[in-house]
């Protein structure tokens, strides 16, 4: 009797891990459907969807997906899949924060990151790489987030001095703040271990902050043989613009750029070009086929152009706006770049 009881109890042990198996794999299925993009919506296809539109619609998806990963890998911590729903977690509250700009979720990516920090056999470069990943998050949110994001980045540098990537990260930032803040974040870079080329860098960084509100000093003879001395512009408004033919950007922006030139050059509108190429002929070749009659300043030395070098621009298109008296008025001038010079004319 006591051999047939053992059979009755090991033939329902079985079962019920048998249930509890495709219990677990059921609700994998449904984990892994809640955790797929959804197909956008076919008006986008005719009328492409703002940013507000793209967060309105993908955000809710995100968090949904998120939580049901949550869901699984807390019911079922055993399960072969249970690792991919974690990292599904992560990646899709990651997304909503960084793309989307999504504050909701900070919280819970918080605990996360304090989770995984507490792991004993993370490496300090895995430390590092997910203390820097908590920083970069804040990035996506400013300028909501400044300071809690400029008081990340300063408590990464004191935790990991030797770790380049942080003053590179510090000079990105700097030169989308104003002010105290960005000339704090280039302080530290600059009396920091980091490389040199980051420290001389960071002073271009600081060079291009005290440019503004002084009469901007670029001169040079451009491509064409032009003497250009920007100083000497007066009562012109100047458009000064870091760009390459090899940037994607730089090149869509042309038409925009163009028609500007075009309306109100006649009211005292200039362009003056600082070219990030590497080669001159293709330079040449392609300012000849815009028709781009502004003059260039050229040297072959991509992100070591000397007047790139000397003011810290780390990336292109920058467009910088001079007044009517040779001022630098504004180094942020791609948004409302039309309205920004019609009011400089306006002067």
């Amino acid at each position: 009797m006591s051999a047939r009881s053992q059979d009755a109890s090991g033939g329902s042990t079985n079962s019920a891990v048998a249930t509890n198996n495709a219990e677990a794999d059921k609700a994998w299925r449904e984990t892994y459907k809640a955790i797929q993009s959804p197909w956008p919506p076919p008006e986008w296809q005719q009328k492409p969807p703002t940013p507000e539109e793209q967060a309105k619609f993908y955000v809710p998806a995100l968090e949904a997906g998120a939580a049901k990963a949550r869901e699984f890998y807390t019911q079922y911590p055993q399960h072969a899949r249970a690792e991919d729903a974690r990292k599904a977690e992560l990646m899709m509250l990651t997304m909503a924060t960084q793309r989307y700009h999504d504050t909701n979720v900070t919280p819970r990516l918080a605990v996360l990151d304090k989770e995984r920090l507490n792991d004993p056999k993370l490496s300090e470069d895995e430390r590092f790489q997910l203390r820097m990943e908590a920083v970069q998050r804040l990035m996506g949110g400013l300028p909501q987030t400044k300071e809690e994001f400029i008081k990340g980045l300063e408590e990464l540098q004191k935790d990991f001095p030797k770790h380049d990537e942080v003053y590179v990260l510090m000079l990105q930032v700097a030169g989308q703040l104003e002010g105290d803040g960005a000339r704090a974040l280039i302080k530290l870079v600059v009396d920091s271990p980091a490389a040199d080329e980051i420290k001389s860098d960071a002073r271009g960084v600081l060079n291009r902050l005290d440019a503004v509100g002084k009469p901007l000093a670029i001169e040079f003879k451009a491509l064409d043989g032009r003497e250009v001395d920007v100083a000497k512009l007066k009562d012109k408004v100047v458009l000064v613009e870091f760009w390459a033919t090899w940037c994607g950007p730089c090149v869509a922006e042309l038409p925009e750029i163009k028609q500007v030139y075009s309306r109100v050059h006649g009211q005292g509108f200039e362009i003056v070009g600082i070219s990030f190429d590497e080669s001159q002929a293709a330079l040449e070749k392609f300012v000849k086929e815009n028709d781009m009659s502004w003059p260039q300043y050229f040297d072959g030395k991509l992100f070591q152009n000397k007047i790139g070098q000397q003011y810290g621009i780390n990336g292109i298109p920058t467009l910088w706006l001079v007044d009517k008296k040779g001022i630098l008025r504004d180094i942020n001038g791609r948004d409302g770049l039309e309205d920004k010079i019609a009011k400089l004319l306006a002067e």
